[in-house]
């Protein structure tokens, strides 16, 4: 299994490593307030996945903490059962 991981993990490396070779032309990114940024087009892309995972990471994190904080409530009232209401 590990070798088929890293034979795949080569194939996307490969891919991924002709893509930004096909797409390395400078491109104009316009902001507000007349602001510009310039740069290659491969970088821009990477930059706004990268912002855009870390802002779903963010957006998730609330909710991991409150499921994690239930699971802890839940196990806590299942440890105050008396053992004849527990399943063995």
């Amino acid at each position: 299994m590990k070798f088929v991981s890293t034979i795949f993990g080569i194939i996307l490396f490969v891919l991924f490593f002709g893509f930004a070779l096909k797409n390395t032309q400078e491109v104009d990114l316009h902001f507000f307030l007349n602001y510009e940024l310039r740069g290659p087009l491969v970088l821009m892309l990477l930059a706004f996945f990268i912002a855009g995972a870390a802002l779903g990471i963010l957006a998730l994190t609330p909710t991991v903490f409150r499921q994690r904080r239930q699971t802890s409530q839940h196990k806590n009232t299942i440890q105050a059962l008396p053992s004849r209401h527990r399943m063995p």
